[in-house]
């Protein structure tokens, strides 16, 4: 238990920077979403849809190569960093330049012909986040959590401020005439094109930040590490690619198979975006297990107890992640004030979602079979099921339930694949997980949310007071059955 309390503070750490600095850029949701019309938020919400399917290509997936040879190399950990460093450098600087050349036509095709600077900014702010993840890798592989967390938090602190300064603030001073100078930083024509601008200055400021790990360039480049980082990780982008599609594939799609025409069917999107955002929390505490979780699972695999371990991980993950579920979902009249009105029309689907995130934190567990047992390709072929499926069940769903049917592919796709991995996971990495005990804290969260549910059919004063009477009464079950565990742990 001694291990998993250090896995909980480095997760802590990440989870509270991600949190304090993702909920502040949480709160510019309601900025979008009541500065900019649902339309219009939407084509917001496409392009970090098409930004997640280029990010795993320009990351190649040597973020997680990295981590695996960093201890299988530990004489020549510095070159293995370099190595990557200087491939993911490579990649992206092709890569922009490819941009530039097909530009007019790409921006066309995607139907932003009037704006092609958007696909140059996203471009940008792509390559300085690839090329930034191999320094936070190595960041995390180090346990400077507090290093990479001030640093994180800095680019979100930037964000806001931009967002701040180009939406509030200028539209304010250009209404009163009186500032002919502001026509050097702002323009009003470019409207929702502010919001890449912030994240474009924020994504700069971060690349600055992290430049004293560029140093590792200097460390030089194996070319025979390069040929076994590269065989570790090509599966690694089909799963990466995979994973995308699973994640970002309803996004993209919903502007072209919603049965409307473009700008209703972009409104429709930027509702189903928004919505997607009040299942932030539990995103959040799985990027920051994943940040902890993924170094801490290749250092700790030759303990004897490991197998062990990663049970017990696995349990305490699903019992905070219920937690998290039923706080969303149960004061989901609280969260609906952080969007729009227009945008709350799409607020059944939060708990599709957040059940779908749930499922996608299991798989992160049970992954750790084929990254151990260096069976990438198997990983690789479970994540292209799930990627199938994602797309079998989009076609099929939008144009017959809108972005409801997304959601509910979201869910079918990440429980799906959290199933398939469990049965190989068996076969190659055996790990005795308390199957029952995790399906029941799950059970139990669902069956709190539609009794909360039934319970405002027939009361309709005073919420809270149902779902905080259902919120204690989980913590107190959970308290029953986990308890005397918890007290052996300190």
């Amino acid at each position: 238990m001694s291990i998993l309390k250090k896995l909980a503070s480095q997760t802590a750490i990440y989870g509270l920077s991600s949190i304090f600095g993702r909920f502040l850029n949480y709160l510019l949701v309601p900025l979008y979403t009541y500065y900019f019309t649902a339309a219009e938020y939407g084509v917001v919400s496409e392009f970090y849809a098409y930004a997640g399917f280029f990010s795993v290509f320009l990351l190649f997936g040597f973020e997680t190569g990295y981590f695996r040879f960093r201890d299988k190399e530990k004489p020549q950990r510095d070159k293995t960093y370099s190595t990557a460093l200087i491939f993911i450098i490579l990649i992206n600087i092709s890569f922009f330049g490819l941009i530039l050349l097909i530009n007019s036509q790409l921006s066309a095709a995607l139907h932003y012909a009037n704006h092609p600077e958007y696909l140059r900014w996203f471009s940008i702010i792509l390559i300085l986040d690839a090329i930034g993840s191999i320094p936070f890798a190595r960041l995390r592989a180090e346990n400077k959590a507090l290093r990479f967390a001030s640093v994180k938090v800095i680019e979100i602190l930037t964000t806001i401020a931009l967002s701040l300064l180009f939406i509030v603030y200028c539209p304010k001073l250009a209404a009163q005439h009186s500032y002919p100078e502001l026509d050097l930083i702002y323009d009003p024509a470019i409207g929702v094109g502010y919001i890449f601008i912030a994240n474009l200055c924020a994504s700069i400021v971060k690349f600055l930040l992290l430049t004293p790990q560029l140093k590792g360039l200097c460390w030089g480049f194996d070319w025979q590490l390069f040929k076994r980082l590269l065989l570790y990780c090509l599966p690694m982008v089909v799963i990466g690619f995979a994973g995308i599609i699973n994640e970002m594939l309803d996004r993209a799609l919903l502007k072209y198979l919603l049965p409307y025409d473009t700008q209703t069917n972009l409104k429709m999107l930027g509702i189903y975006g928004a919505c997607y955002k009040l299942s932030i929390l539990m995103s959040l505490f799985i990027q920051a297990f994943r940040y902890a979780a993924e170094p801490f699972f290749f250092a700790y695999s030759d303990k004897n107890d490991a197998t062990k371990v990663y049970a017990q991980v696995l349990k305490f993950f699903v019992i905070f992640c219920v937690f998290i579920f039923l706080l969303v979902t149960l004061y989901i009249d609280f969260f609906k004030y952080f969007i729009g009105k227009e945008f709350r029309a799409g607020l059944e689907v939060v708990p599709i979602l957040l059940m779908a995130n749930l499922c996608l934190g299991i798989y992160v567990n049970l992954s750790i079979w084929y990254k151990l047992t260096d069976r990438t390709g198997l990983g690789a072929f479970v994540s292209l099921a799930g990627a199938v499926l994602t797309v079998i069940l989009n076609l099929y769903w939008i144009p017959l339930y809108g972005y409801v049917g997304s959601a509910w592919a979201t869910l079918a796709c990440y429980a799906g694949m959290a199933i398939v991995s469990y049965l190989l996971g068996r076969k190659y990495y055996p790990v005795a997980y308390d199957v029952m005990r995790v399906l029941g804290y799950i059970g139990l969260g669902v069956g709190l949310y539609f009794a909360n549910q039934r319970l405002l059919e027939f009361v309709g004063w005073q919420p809270w007071i149902f779902a905080s009477a259902l919120m204690l009464l989980y913590l107190l079950i959970t308290a029953l059955f986990e308890g005397r565990q918890l007290k052996k742990s300190r």
